[in-house]
């Protein structure tokens, strides 16, 4: 029995576990059991069926504000260049030369073309090939046939997706409602003004659920977060089939959070959306700051983050954001030491499934488990 017969049935189990979960009133909503997190045949699973299939965020148009900007990255093996195009237009391409596939560009930047360190083949922005050298002499090379595939992409709130196998639904119309949500807190007004990139050692779907819950925020927060958006004042959003929400409200006694733009209610000033596009897209849209993370699976047991901040204000100096860039940076860290350990403590054989906290604590990640139901059961 080779080893992709043996682990076969954890596929199976899991499938039918989320099979059973789909048939539950929410009032019996509980989590999976582990081996929905370590299965390295799920794993392999939801590459092919999530990462290729779905709308995967993967950064801000804040990276490539000029004509020329590009950064790449990768997603579940794919190579990827992120560009902004003379006409202004943003465009995913595959990061492979159409020769003999060596990689066009690294890293991030400013450059008027991409070209090939290996023979110098060299791609315009929007991946058309420029020239490539010698290939004149080649019978029938026809460089119109020869660009960088350009992938499916959209640009949403000011957040870039791409869609790998270019058959998903358009994703804009399915946002329609949370778009009616976020109206005057006009997220697509904010600047970007941090990044970064890391990894962490757990799962992406452990990342994506804890940071749409309020459940953890008094045990895993008390300092950072808990004394601003209490546990105790969580509100669940309705969801749909694309997403699900929560709002995070301020404690009465917290300073107000400005500066506000002039469309926001009273009750908007108060409250931070947190929101998680499926399958891996979470983003927390206060009064004045915007914090989103672009997961994507580095492993069974490593989830790739590419993160950020935007707001009103220009400066990323400024001594406020620099203040609120470093919260982040804190109650990440606090998730982080929380979700490695989870990690470790998933690989047992004893725990299987346990309740899921009220519907305004945890029913955003029992929306999550419909959603994996409804594609994997």
């Amino acid at each position: 029995m080779n080893m992709q017969t043996a682990t076969a049935p954890v596929v199976d189990t899991i499938r039918k576990e989320l099979g059973e979960i789909a048939t539950l009133d929410s009032a019996l909503a509980r989590t999976m059991p582990p081996v929905f997190y370590t299965s390295a045949d799920f794993h392999e699973l939801e590459k092919e069926e999530l990462f290729r299939k779905e709308w995967i965020c993967l950064g801000h148009v804040g990276e490539i504000p000029e004509p020329g900007d590009y950064f790449t990255t990768e997603l579940v093996d794919e190579q990827l260049i992120v560009s902004h195009a003379a006409d202004g237009a943003v465009h995913v391409l595959s990061n492979v030369c159409r020769h003999r596939g060596n990689l066009v560009a690294e890293g991030k930047g400013n450059r008027r073309s991409f070209v090939c360190g290996y023979h110098a083949w060299t791609y315009d922005l929007d991946g058309a090939l420029k020239t490539a050298p010698l290939m004149s002499k080649v019978k029938g090379f026809d460089k119109k046939k020869c660009g960088l595939p350009r992938l499916r992409s959209e640009v949403w709130n000011n957040f870039i997706f791409v869609n790998l196998d270019g058959q998903a639904a358009p994703l804009a119309p399915q946002l329609s409602t949370l778009d009616k949500i976020l109206h005057n807190y006009h997220n697509d007004g904010r600047n970007l003004l941090f990044t970064d990139e890391d990894v962490w050692e757990t799962n992406w779907k452990n990342l994506t659920e804890n940071f749409m819950e309020g459940y953890h925020l008094f045990a895993t927060h008390p300092k950072t977060l808990q004394p601003m958006t209490p546990t105790q004042l969580c509100r669940k959003v309705p969801g749909e089939e694309r997403w699900t929400a929560y709002r995070s409200y301020y404690d009465p006694d917290f300073p107000p959070r400005g500066p506000f733009h002039e469309d926001m209610t009273e009750d908007e000033q108060r409250n931070t959306v947190l929101f998680n596009i499926f399958p891996s897209f979470v983003v927390a849209v206060a009064a004045n700051y915007t914090l989103y993370l672009c997961l994507r699976p580095a492993g069974v047991g490593k989830v790739a983050i590419r993160w950020g901040v935007a707001g009103f204000k220009t400066d990323p100096e400024d001594a406020e954001v620099v203040k609120y860039v470093q919260l982040c940076k804190d109650f990440n860290a606090e998730d982080r030491a929380k979700l490695e350990t989870l990690q470790k403590a998933q690989n047992t054989r004893y725990f299987q499934s346990g309740p899921l906290a009220p519907d305004d604590l945890e029913g955003t990640i029992w929306d999550f488990l419909l959603y994996m139901a409804r594609r994997f059961a």
